[in-house]
């Protein structure tokens, strides 16, 4: 007997949301460079939870609140006046161990907002291996959600849906007639044997070339640990769901 397969696609822009989502879909937040990358890195340094917001006001709102920090990117960069920002390495080297993270970005913590009717979890390269087991035993359907740059197709956030399509569909329990997960599994294969120098000439790269952002991205493609943490989305915070 075939067991039923659910239906997994790929959005390659926020824009398009609201033609793939189905009410009942999870959904997967990929922001790569690099707020997925951050949020998991958090929890894997003893953050307690994290509430995404989508603006600076909001952020601003809990900054004298014991025991939590804010952080705001705009536009790759740290916003003036806030202490943290989008770097993974500012959660590595800092001690964050049951503290609550405020954090707002340019498009990683929008999309997460925007899908938040769902079951939302974020995902990276550091917990991807977690997210594919955590996808196998829920039995839906799946919509891989790239985050984009303000609503634009990237490249970053493609390359990574690839990945994770290749994972899912290799599992037999997924089944897919999209084409924009085809697009996606194409270009991961296509730079997938030096991702860092694929995205040389992306438009995220072009942005910023600071030594700080260069070194974000490798780790951000190339992550230094793995994570078994799914962050999923309850009420109005990320919270941490190990797996395994």
């Amino acid at each position: 007997m075939q067991l039923k397969k659910n239906n997994l696609s790929v959005c390659l822009s926020p824009a398009l949301f609201p033609f793939y989502n189905n009410d009942d879909s999870i959904i997967v937040i990929v922001d790569l460079l690099r707020a997925t990358s951050v949020i998991s890195t958090a929890f894997e340094h003893g953050i307690k939870d994290i509430i995404p917001v989508k603006s600076l006001d909001e952020a601003k709102a809990y900054q004298n609140i014991p025991n939590h920090i804010i952080a705001a990117e705009r536009n790759t960069k740290i916003v003036e006046g806030f202490h943290f920002g989008n770097s993974p390495y500012h959660y590595m080297e800092t001690n964050i161990i049951d503290k609550t993270l405020v954090l707002t970005t340019t498009n990683g913590t929008k999309a997460i907002h925007l899908a938040k009717e769902n079951i939302v979890v974020t995902a990276s390269f550091i917990n991807i291996n977690a997210i594919t087991e955590y996808l196998k035993q829920q039995d839906k359907d799946v919509v891989i959600l790239c985050s984009g740059w303000k609503n634009r197709f990237n490249l970053e956030d493609t390359i990574f849906a690839g990945t994770l399509s290749n994972f899912l569909i290799d599992t037999n329990l997924f089944k897919s007639n999209c084409d924009s997960l085809l697009a996606s599994q194409n270009l991961y294969m296509s730079g997938k044997t030096n991702l860092f120098e694929f995205l040389d000439t992306s438009a995220y790269r072009n942005r910023n070339n600071s030594l700080e952002v260069i070194r974000d991205t490798k780790f951000c493609l190339n992550p230094t640990f793995k994570s078994n943490i799914i962050p999923i989305f309850k009420k109005d915070r990320l919270i941490p769901l190990k797996v395994g």
